[in-house]
């Protein structure tokens, strides 16, 4: 997104002196700038036309600020089961879910977070678990039993408001899913279940060494490409609003979904010790254009201990941008 050059305004370059011009001439050169600077200030006069009062920056990149109400439209897509490029292994079990334009998915950055959409006949509450490419800033793509709640689906379009959801109330535990080709030399790991969309992942060996950020891809993993160590490993995790908890135990287990124990905020975000559950779940890849993600299912207990410990939440809230018109 980016280039430039020095400038060379006000430097005088080097060059042969001119000889002087007799008064006559010097007249009719005056005479000639000054009838050329009028002409070319009529031409930018009528070019430029009158200044604007005010001219608003292009809008970033970014989830719909919290606390915001937004104005837009909506449509309906369905995913068919499928979790959307936000990568979970299905769609929700409610079905609740939209797809955001590039604008407000922002790389990734919207999944998991919550909206609550009003339409001409309601309000429903969606996880935002997919990406519509072809989708404008303010252009929902919802599931059609979420369009179903706000508009008789024969409309098919239809203006609507929606808020980011401040700390929802959780599903539950935080969940953690190493990808598959995750190997001591190569991390990453998809984090759900923690409400607010997530502004920062650590890791550690566990017990050892420093954190290491890990950064976000745009199909909802947490990458460190050069790898975290053979693990177990301690996994911070930050999210928009300043909420911070560690959990411990997090095994190097490609395909699986570790259930922990303590969540991201409220009740049982303090540290706790529980045996976590652990499933085998599908290849989660980025899904198709216009298609939806999910929560992870419920799934049987097993595995190695899985711990956590739990921070308040920062005093400062997140620095996310409005969007255009908020």
């Amino acid at each position: 997104m980016i280039d430039g050059t020095a400038p060379t305004a006000g430097v005088r370059a080097p060059g042969r002196r001119r000889a002087p011009r007799s008064p006559a001439r010097r007249w009719l050169a005056a005479g000639g700038v000054t009838a050329i600077a009028a002409v070319l200030g009529l031409s930018l006069t009528l070019r430029s036309g009158p200044t604007p009062a005010c001219a608003a920056p292009p809008a970033l990149a970014a989830p719909p600020a919290a606390g915001v109400l937004h104005e837009g439209e909506a449509t309906f897509y369905d995913s068919k089961g499928a979790g959307g490029n936000c990568s979970y292994p299905a769609a929700p079990l409610n079905r609740l879910y939209v797809a955001l334009g590039p604008d407000e998915y922002a790389a990734g950055a919207a999944c998991g977070g919550y909206l609550d959409v009003t339409g001409p006949q309601g309000t429903v509450r969606v996880l935002v678990m997919d990406q519509c490419p072809e989708c404008a800033r303010g252009h929902l793509d919802l599931s059609p039993e979420a369009f179903a709640r706000i508009a008789d689906p024969v409309e098919g379009v239809v203006r609507v408001r929606y808020r980011a959801v401040v700390d929802p109330p959780l599903p539950g535990p935080l969940t953690f899913r190493m990808k598959e080709g995750s190997s001591q030399w190569w991390f990453a790991v998809q984090v759900a279940g923690h409400g607010n969309p997530l502004r920062a992942v650590e890791v550690r060996q566990a017990g050892a060494g420093g954190w290491r950020s890990a950064a976000r891809e745009d199909y909802n993993y947490w990458l460190v490409p050069s790898g975290a160590g053979p693990g177990p490993y301690e996994i911070r995790v930050t999210d928009s609003r300043g909420h911070r908890v560690t959990a411990t135990g997090v095994r190097l287990a490609p395909g699986q979904v570790q259930r922990g124990a303590v969540r991201m905020y409220g009740r049982g975000a303090a540290a706790a010790n529980r045996p976590p559950s652990a499933t085998r779940s599908p290849s989660a890849r980025p899904g198709r254009p216009g298609t939806a993600p999910a929560t992870p299912p419920a799934v049987p207990a097993s595995g190695g201990p899985l711990t956590a410990a739990a921070a308040p939440p920062g005093a400062s809230g997140p620095a996310s941008p409005r969007g255009c018109g908020a």
